[in-house]
Parts: structure tokens; C-alpha cells; sequence
């Protein structure tokens, strides 16, 4: 007498949301043993796969399945499937597996299709599955379709909200919930923790990059959502994501991450939790810090000028050219030195010359108490006004967490007269959530308090203003002849070359980040960008006329 065949039952749901409700598995399940109890095979081994796609082979228990199957000798005979869209929805896929059980000696059999080993019925099971292949495909675009549609009238469509949204329910339209973001009070205050650090820093330094960032969260103990520690991808993706603006951007990445086509991305419109100007600054910002933009020895070669000269005619840069076997050294643009006169016709100058003009007129001009406090009075202003935001909003923290410490108050007094059950599940959840956000809101009160401790400390005065033109001037020229680089460079960051003129162009923002850490006794180096920085024609000037030449 014969052994039974030796069967191995794989069960598959798409979606957890199918799994956890129990459609479809129980019923697999159920077809699956009386089919083996039929055919006298006895069933030795139950593959559940709760939740996944059909489309490629990234599931657990399938994996665990092949990998028995193809062990010699197998522990089983032949894999039960209710259908062959079950084991997979490509026929390509389906193929290279069948063939590769096979060959261990194992079949695939269907209870719903069951097909023999001559070749017609190989050529059927193949039909069967490019036909499983193109309703998945098709289901797959009449769901985007919709999710599409959804985006479109500013709902929901299920993903995890990034962090500072949560997700609420906003209407319902006959069975279905439809769902939009809002503004999460318990995380927001961290990612505009993280705009402002990116742009402004922590009070005692310049605009702090990526990795400063994470180590700043990370050291003060404020912690990602999961309350893990923050990572520098996951701080980059928070750094550069329009939902934050209030544009979501739905469907931009195919499931390979390869990136979509505009028209085929859809604009949510959600809250904003971060000012637009805000984020643009930030982003300029990280594209300065870009080591993909211009080489590192532009920033750190010997050269004044270079990477921050440009031609006035044509946008290009100035780069240095030599004369007489090295005995002259010009600023000239990088366009006409290439093209010639059909690409640019702009000038060239001695390195000398340029230099000692840009330096003189920054140390005759700008470093003066009278003209940098002139410079400085709107940046001031404004400064003041975020201070006064900051109080405001320490005050509406401390509201915060002294309502949900009397809410608390309350709960326990209602657990100590007998009005609530301490053994409530909900009252459980309700407890731990107020918690939450009493503690969150001590926290960000904490670190409000230290931010604006921090800034009066650094708050610019006529005197310290003087101080730091005569430093500056100072620091800026070297014994025996020279320039410091550094200095000059927070200062100035773009020269733009022209026929008859030059300009000297620089940012409010960065003049008074520098004034406060000379002033706080650091370097006036505002950090070394890896690789230059993009400039818009409309930066605020410091100089208030071109200097001539």
C-alpha cells in the first residue's frame, strides 16, 4: 500500500484589512482540508499569508513555503491553493516557481482549477494566469483611480499621516468614513522645533544642518513619534516634504520609489503647519549644503573670490586665469573663457585689484556702526516680534498641560469615589493620553524657555554692534598682505562682475547670525557649505549703490 501524498496549504488575503476581519482565509481554510480529505493527501503543513499582494514575491510565509519546498527531500508532496491568483498574479512569477517545485518534485495544484501536467493543460494555467495578471493590474488602476479622485476633494486615503497631523474623521457618505488631516498639538511643536533650528538654530549658532539637527533633538531627549531617536534620512524627509506647507503630495512615487510625473501627482490641500517663506528659506538652505552642486575645493581653495564671483552679463561664474607664464592672475568669466565672444562678452580683471575693492568697500561701507545698525533695524524688529510669539506660545503650552493636569485631577477623584471603573479599558487609554500630553506640553515649555533665555542673551546692542566692526575690520586682512576668507565670507556672499561696475551682495540674516556669534566669542565662519550656494537676483543688498570700478 501506498503512502498519502504529503500536502502543504497556502491561504492568501490582499489586504490586512481582509485578515483582520476574517473574510476569505476561514473559507480557504475550510476548502482547503476537505479537498486534501478527499483526495486522501494528508495535510501537513497550513502557509496563512494575512494580508499581501499576489503581484510580487516579498511575503513571508510564501517565502517560508518555497524554501521548504525545494529541501531535500521535501516535507511535502504537492502546495493546495484555492486558486492559482492565490499563490501568485504574475504569470512570469508563477511559472519560474511552479518550475522550480517541480523539479524537487513537488506540484501545484488548484481547487478551483485543477489541471493536469500535459502541455495543453501547462498552456491553459498559463492563460489563466495572464488573466489573473490583468484584472490585478486593472483592479490596481481603477483603485488609484478612485484614490486619485479622493486626494482631489482634500481627503484621506489611508497612509500614516507624517509627523504633526493625525488623522480625523471628517464626513461620511452612506457606509464610508471619509477622513482628513489636522494639525497633531503633541508633535507640531517639534516639527516647527525643526524649521526653526534648520533656519535660525539654537540661539548660540548659525542655521544648523541635518546632522546638527538630530543631534540636537536627540541630545535634549526629543524623540520621534514612536519615541525613538531621530536619524538623518528621517530628518531630511521631514526637512523637504510639502505637506508641511499645506500640499500634500499624493501619488508622486510609483512602488519601485521611481518618482511620478507632475501630472500624474495630486495636491492635497491640509493644514499648514509651517510658513511658505519659511520652508523656501529652509530649502535653499539644504541645496547650499548640497556636495553635489560645486566641488568642496571652491569653498576651501586658496583663491578670495571663488564660487561667490559671478559675471554680471551673463550669470557665469568668474574663475582665475593666469598671464604671463603665472605672473598675473585674473578674475574672468568662465562663459567667454570658453565660448568666446558669442557666449559672453564680459570682462576680465587682476585677482589683486578685485580683492583689495570688495574688501576695502566692505570694511569702508558696510563695517560701520551707523550703516550696520541701519542694515540690521528691520532684521531687529522682527526678531523682537518672534520673541513676543514665543511667549504666547509658552503660554498656550502651559494652558495645555494645566488642563489636562486638572482633567487627570478629576479622572482620579472619580476613581476614588466609586463613579469610574479603574478596570475600563478607555479609562485606561484615557489616563496614559493626557499624560502624553501634559508631558509633551512640560517639555516643549522647557524648551521655549531655554530658546528665549538664549535669544535675550544675544540680543544686539549699538555697543556690541560697534564691537564687531572693529573686530571685523580687524580680522578680515592678515600681516604682511591677504585676506581671510572666512571672514569675508560672512559678510558677502555673492560679487557679480559688470562692465563698469561692481556688486557686492549679501543676506541681513546671515550678517546678524554672524554679529551674534563674534559677539558670543566664536569664529565669524558661518559653517564651510560643501558645495556652494544658489542665489536669487532679489537678495537684499548691503551695499546700498554698486561700487565702481
Amino acid at each position: 500500500m501506498t503512502a498519502p501524498l504529503r500536502a502543504a496549504l497556502y491561504l492568501r488575503v490582499s489586504t490586512a484589512r481582509q485578515a483582520e476581519h476574517d473574510v476569505s482565509i476561514p473559507d480557504q481554510r475550510r476548502q482547503g482540508e476537505a479537498y486534501c480529505q478527499a483526495r486522501g493527501y494528508q495535510l501537513v503543513e497550513t502557509y496563512v499569508e494575512p494580508g499581501s499582494s499576489a503581484t510580487n514575491d516579498r511575503r513571508p510565509e510564501f517565502q517560508r513555503m518555497i524554501e521548504a519546498g525545494t529541501l531535500k527531500p521535501a516535507p511535502f508532496d504537492v502546495v493546495v491553493v484555492h486558486s492559482f491568483s492565490r499563490f501568485f498574479r504574475d504569470h512570469f512569477e508563477l511559472e519560474f516557481y511552479v518550475r522550480k517545485l517541480a523539479r524537487n518534485g513537488v506540484r501545484l495544484v488548484s481547487i478551483t482549477q485543477e489541471m493536469g501536467d500535459d502541455p495543453m493543460h501547462v498552456m491553459m494555467r498559463q492563460i489563466m494566469a495572464l488573466f489573473d495578471e490583468y484584472q490585478s493590474k486593472e483592479n490596481a488602476k481603477h483603485v488609484l483611480r478612485a484614490q486619485k479622485e479622493n486626494a482631489r476633494q482634500g481627503f484621506w486615503n489611508g497612509a500614516r499621516p507624517p509627523i504633526g497631523y493625525r488623522v480625523v474623521e471628517a464626513e461620511q457618505r452612506g457606509a464610508k468614513v471619509k477622513k482628513k488631516l489636522e494639525i497633531d498639538p503633541l508633535h507640531a511643536d517639534t516639527v516647527r522645533l525643526i524649521f526653526d533650528l534648520a533656519l535660525n538654530g539654537d540661539g548660540r549658532s548659525g542655521p544648523m544642518g541635518v546632522k546638527a539637527i538630530v543631534s540636537h533633538l536627540n541630545r535634549n531627549r526629543i524623540y520621534t513619534r514612536e519615541s525613538g531617536r531621530w536619524g538623518i534620512g528621517q530628518l531630511h524627509r521631514v526637512l523637504t516634504r510639502r505637506t508641511y506647507v499645506g500640499e500634500h503630495q499624493f501619488n508622486s512615487r510609483s512602488k519601485s520609489k521611481q518618482k511620478k510625473p507632475e501630472s500624474e501627482v495630486v495636491v492635497v490641500a491640509v493644514p499648514p503647519l509651517i510658513d511658505t517663506k519659511v520652508f523656501n528659506a529652509v530649502q535653499e538652505q539644504l541645496q547650499a549644503r548640497n556636495p553635489k552642486i560645486i566641488p568642496p575645493r571652491v569653498v576651501s581653495g586658496p583663491t578670495l573670490l571663488t564660487g561667490i564671483c559671478y559675471c554680471a552679463q551673463c550669470g557665469g561664474a568668474m574663475t582665475i586665469r593666469t598671464g604671463k607664464s603665472g605672473r598675473y592672475r585674473y578674475y574672468a568669466c568662465s562663459i567667454k573663457a570658453r565660448q568666446g565672444e558669442t557666449g559672453c562678452s564680459g570682462r576680465a580683471i587682476p585677482m589683486e585689484t578685485l580683492d583689495t575693492l570688495v574688501a576695502s568697500h566692505i570694511e569702508q561701507r558696510l563695517l560701520q556702526p551707523e550703516r550696520l545698525q541701519e542694515i540690521l533695524a528691520s532684521m531687529l524688529t522682527h526678531r523682537q516680534e518672534r520673541l513676543e510669539r514665543r511667549r504666547e506660545h509658552m503660554a498656550e503650552l502651559n494652558k495645555r498641560g494645566t488642563e489636562a493636569d486638572q482633567r487627570l485631577r478629576r479622572l482620579y477623584d472619580a476613581i476614588e469615589s466609586g463613579v469610574a471603573d479603574i478596570t475600563d479599558p478607555a479609562l485606561k487609554d484615557r489616563i496614559d493620553g493626557l499624560k502624553s500630553i501634559r508631558d509633551q506640553a512640560q517639555a516643549d515649555v522647557a524648551r521655549a524657555q531655554t530658546s528665549l533665555a538664549t535669544s535675550g542673551e544675544d540680543t544686539v546692542t549699538p555697543a556690541m554692534v560697534a564691537r564687531f566692526a572693529d573686530t571685523a575690520r580687524k580680522r578680515m586682512r592678515i600681516e604682511g598682505g591677504g585676506y581671510r576668507r572666512d571672514h569675508l565670507r560672512a559678510l558677502a556672499q555673492r560679487v557679480e562682475v559688470g562692465a563698469k561696475e561692481v556688486r557686492i551682495i549679501g543676506s541681513k540674516g546671515d550678517l546678524l547670525r554672524t554679529l551674534a556669534a563674534v559677539s558670543g566669542g566664536k569664529s565669524a565662519t558661518l559653517g564651510v557649505p560643501s558645495l556652494g550656494l544658489k542665489w536669487r537676483r532679489r537678495r537684499e543688498c548691503l551695499t546700498p549703490t554698486p561700487q565702481s570700478i
